[in-house]
């Protein structure tokens, strides 16, 4: 029986540019907005940065028995550092340099939850070595996070929020206002970019009352300077 080396394999596998995601729509409006917001405020936290990608809902390619038997899709949300931050028709591992992703977040429903708790977490330690992976239940709020130790996920220990530490991005994931968010290590909330620029308007805007209340009373000390008499020159 002919050996077929790693390198052949590799060969007969389909180019790149042919492995379309091939990922079912979100399970509901619900599990959408959290995915549209979990994406938009980690890539606004980071928009200096340009070597990370962030997959959202697109399918990872890394086997040539998984091409052939699709059993399993790709993950809610993933984040592979250290890469360019070109955009991706799919994940393509050994179009990546072998590069599998650094923190998966999968968004639990009723058809996935046992799946993703189960089947979906020993894959992600045992085959992808990924460092960390998160759960959350935009239904429920059950939310659990796991950091790899060889190859098998350890618990992340909750801080007094109940949020737990991500080494991976250097922040906090943790629910508020039913959303799963980001927290930096001081504890503020990580913001999407109209949240930001809400605040940057009620900062510009309390700046024009101080100025404005300054000015009034620099004007009402000149008008008492003034009836005493004195001289502003």
């Amino acid at each position: 029986m002919a050996v077929i080396t790693a390198r052949e394999l590799e060969m007969q596998m389909p180019d790149a540019s042919q492995l379309l995601s091939d990922e079912p729509e979100m399970e509901s409006s619900l599990h959408y907005m959290q995915l549209l917001l979990l994406v938009t405020c980690l890539e606004w936290a980071w928009q200096e940065r340009d070597d990370f990608f962030i997959g959202a809902n697109l399918t990872i390619y890394f086997s040539r028995q998984q091409l052939k038997n699709h059993d399993f899709r790709g993950p809610d949300l993933f984040l592979v550092k250290n890469t360019t931050r070109l955009p991706r028709n799919s994940w393509v591992v050994w179009e990546e340099d072998g590069r599998y992703p650094d923190l998966i977040i999968e968004l639990l429903s009723d058809s996935t939850a046992n799946v993703d708790r189960t089947l979906k977490r020993d894959l992600y330690a045992e085959r992808f070595h990924t460092p960390e992976y998160f759960y959350f239940s935009p239904e429920t709020l059950e939310f659990a996070g796991f950091r790899l130790d060889i190859n098998k996920y350890q618990p992340i220990t909750p801080n007094a929020q109940g949020w737990l530490w991500s080494e991976t991005i250097g922040f906090f994931l943790g629910i508020h206002d039913r959303q799963l968010r980001y927290f930096s290590l001081e504890g503020v909330l990580l913001p999407t970019p109209q949240e930001s620029a809400k605040s940057e308007t009620m900062k510009a805007n309390q700046a024009i009352q101080v100025a404005n209340q300054a000015r009034a009373e620099l004007q009402e000390l000149q008008e008492k300077i003034k009836l005493l008499g004195i001289s502003m020159e």
